[in-house]
């Protein structure tokens, strides 16, 4: 499913982000990804949708070879993964039922189709009672509801949270990775870069702990493990 081997990131300024990482992680999995700030998270996240590509080393996604992957295969190769972020990155001026047909639409799924499968998401992250509003008037934790649906809507194998309840209150974070867990449980692959201590604790999945760019712990229903 995903397969990183002897995987390094060197930035051009010297940092060394990643070293000698070696994961590998099957289809319908849930893995939490740990580890203090500035220990190579996002860069071991950002690598397996091709944000970033590793200066040495392989990584295997669904089958392709990431770093062999031409730049204008790309957005193909995303089709099947979903991404989410800690700050939402809506399109403010679409209404929310734009917002995740958008996704569908660059892939030019027919226009019943999408309403179909758009509504089924919206269901699912129980908003389908506010379609016709703008991300402005949503709260942070709607917004972040919005953005799952829309990285869900085409039916991704991987879905890669990149701190999804960062910017969100304890109660709403709960309700968000209810969400996540009926998306796992649907078959799709969940990996979430994290610093929620709570969540990691008591919604057991594997743990995956980076340091210092390289990977110091992983544990089948492993705990969080730092006190920051």
């Amino acid at each position: 499913m995903i397969e990183m081997s002897e995987v390094k990131k060197t930035y051009p300024n010297g940092v060394v982000a990643l070293s000698g990482v070696n994961v590998k992680i099957k289809q319908g999995e849930f893995v939490y990804v740990v580890g203090p700030s500035g220990a190579g998270k996002s860069t071991f996240i950002k690598m397996m949708y091709r944000e970033e590509r590793p200066t040495e080393g392989n990584i295997v996604v669904n089958g392709i070879s990431l770093p062999k992957l031409r730049n204008t295969k790309v957005p193909l190769f995303r089709r099947n993964i979903g991404v989410i972020f800690q700050d939402f990155k809506l399109l403010p001026t679409l209404t929310v039922y734009e917002n995740v047909a958008f996704a569908m639409e660059v892939i030019e799924k027919h226009p019943v189709e999408i309403r179909k499968r758009v509504m089924e998401v919206l269901d699912l992250v129980g908003l389908k009672h506010k379609v016709r509003m703008l991300p402005s008037e949503l709260s942070g934790g709607e917004q972040q509801r919005v953005s799952i649906a829309r990285s869900i809507v085409n039916s991704p194998k991987v879905v890669i949270a990149d701190e999804p309840t960062g910017n969100l209150d304890p109660e709403t974070s709960w309700d968000i990775m209810n969400i996540f867990e009926e998306i796992n449980k649907r078959g799709t692959t969940v990996i979430m870069a994290t610093h929620n201590r709570d969540i990691v604790n008591n919604i057991k999945h594997r743990v995956i702990a980076i340091e210092g760019g390289k990977i110091v712990r992983d544990e089948q229903r492993g705990e969080y493990g730092y006190e920051f």
